[in-house]
């Protein structure tokens, strides 16, 4: 456990960023959030990718709440 956690910590000190302290993997994460936000956009398994299910859902949930307030 000791030899896992001295090469965990000696990978970490390699990174740039000493300056940032605990956050300097802050960049990195935003970097990996910002390319998945790009692949749930571009990329398309079939004819469908995240964001037309996304928008299919939320317009079938917003007409069976207008129906459910018609009805009462």
């Amino acid at each position: 456990m000791l030899s896992y956690r001295l090469k965990l910590w000696r990978l970490y000190n390699k990174l740039p960023g000493k300056a940032l302290g605990e956050y300097r993997l802050l960049p990195l994460f935003f970097i990996l959030g910002a390319a998945l936000e790009y692949s749930m956009i571009h990329w398309q398994i079939g004819e469908v990718n995240f964001y037309k299910v996304y928008k299919r859902r939320r317009v079938e949930e917003l007409v069976e709440q207008r129906l459910r307030l018609e009805q009462a």
